[in-house]
């Protein structure tokens, strides 16, 4: 037992504060229920923190309509619980948003909804984290907890770029985040900004719906087939990597993109000169898995442009000169990481990206408690190896550091004169 004066507790405890006898987790999709679910089995209380009213509110509310998991199921799982049997190789978003809600109740998990984080910092004095919130409903909070994990994971923010003029264009302008379907554009002529998995996607669905998109391809990037001879790509590169070095492998993916996809650069899509494996590896750049939309560039459906000059009023003039007047524009321009916005450290564990500054599979734990999960640019089964990593090692240290008192400390009051650590 840890003895602190009156008034050192009057600072440390607000009148709305809650003692959290394990970790405070922030986030509640799929990398913060991961952690939670594995905590569970330890049998390590926690709480999770969530700005939504729902979980994984990134799927829920900010994924279109015919999305689904790029890569099969079984690289999709995460810890504990697999997909039921009668799901396709590639569950669509609704059934991937099915398996999570099922998680979430099998292994008793429930958030604090409507909780934005504020602010989250390390107490040197007291060995603590304050992770101070606030809610419609229950106004400000704030939650004191020994271990803190960060879960908000690398989409909690739109990056939308700065171009000129784009505040002055008259059609509609649309992050991917609020795109839901083609239906709406029938007829219309679409640029869409981004060539990545989601820029491909929703070029190949307005093409589906009608519309005539353009597709806006700056840099290199490397597209490979999803699937090689009925086989995930993924699931061979995984393999072969067990076996022969990352270059090799490289140029094995390269091989069956030219030999299923031909020679892209025709169409305005430059390859990288890294492979595309030491460029995820490296770079975190994740390359695209073709689902369609290679067919619809050829056939002249999907027209591949250069970057974007800037905008005018009714058109896009890009960086070769010409000008392609739209209708519309949807930025697939990706998501950024939001810990710098609230979390504060001084230990260097988290870089200005946002992304912790250890490369995987060591960035999962910092100091003085500090734990990220669904950070590694490795997808969800990266967050899930961090889930259990984290689990596990918080799992014994929770046991060690409880055992002498080990005792609920609940709800604190205003004026307290001592803690149980």
């Amino acid at each position: 037992m840890v003895l602190l004066p009156t008034d050192r507790m009057d600072s440390l405890f607000s009148p709305r504060c809650v003692w959290v006898n394990g970790p405070i987790i922030v986030g509640a999709g799929p990398s913060g229920l991961a952690v939670a679910a594995s905590l569970r089995e330890q049998g390590v209380p926690f709480v999770v923190l969530e700005r939504e009213d729902c979980i994984a509110s990134l799927w829920q509310k900010r994924t279109y309509d015919r999305l689904k998991l790029h890569l099969p199921k079984q690289f999709c799982e995460l810890p504990r619980m697999h997909f039921p049997d009668d799901y396709p190789e590639y569950p669509t978003r609704r059934q991937f948003i099915d398996y999570l809600e099922n998680y979430a109740a099998t292994f008793d998990v429930k958030p604090e909804f409507g909780s934005t984080v504020q602010s989250a910092r390390y107490d040197e004095t007291s060995g603590l984290w304050r992770v101070h919130s606030s809610s419609a409903g229950a106004g400000e909070m704030e939650y004191i907890g020994r271990w803190l994990v960060v879960a908000t994971g690398e989409n909690a923010e739109n990056v939308v770029p700065d171009i000129p003029g784009l505040e002055g264009f008259a059609g509609k302008v649309t992050h991917v985040s609020d795109y839901k379907s083609g239906a709406s554009y029938k007829g219309q002529s679409v640029l869409v900004v981004g060539c990545g998995n989601s820029g491909m996607e929703v070029s190949l669905d307005l093409c589906d719906h009608g519309a005539l998109p353009s597709m806006v391809v700056r840099d290199a990037v490397h597209v490979l087939p999803r699937e090689v001879c009925g086989r995930s790509t993924f699931e061979i590169a995984t393999m072969l990597m067990a076996w022969f070095p990352l270059w090799f492998v490289d140029k094995i993916m390269v091989f069956f993109s030219w030999l299923i996809l031909g020679n892209l650069a025709g169409f305005g899509i430059r390859r990288p000169a890294i492979g595309p494996l030491t460029l995820k590896n490296k770079y975190g750049r994740t390359p695209v898995l073709d689902t369609g939309a290679m067919a619809k560039i050829r056939s002249g459906d999907i027209t591949v442009v250069p970057g974007v000059a800037r905008f005018t009023k009714n058109s896009a003039e890009l960086t070769d000169g010409t000008a392609l007047d739209i209708d519309a524009v949807v930025m697939a321009t990706g998501y950024k990481s939001n810990v710098p916005q609230w979390l504060q450290t001084k230990d260097g564990f988290f870089g200005k990206d946002g992304y912790p500054t250890t490369a995987f599979p060591n960035g999962w734990k910092g100091q003085s408690g500090l734990y990220s999960v669904g950070f590694t640019r490795r997808g969800l089964s990266g967050a899930s190896a961090d889930a259990v990593r984290i689990a596990k090692d918080l799992g014994h240290v929770w046991r060690e550091e409880t055992k002498p008192t080990k005792r609920a400390a609940g709800a604190c009051h205003r004026r307290c004169i001592s803690v149980i650590f």
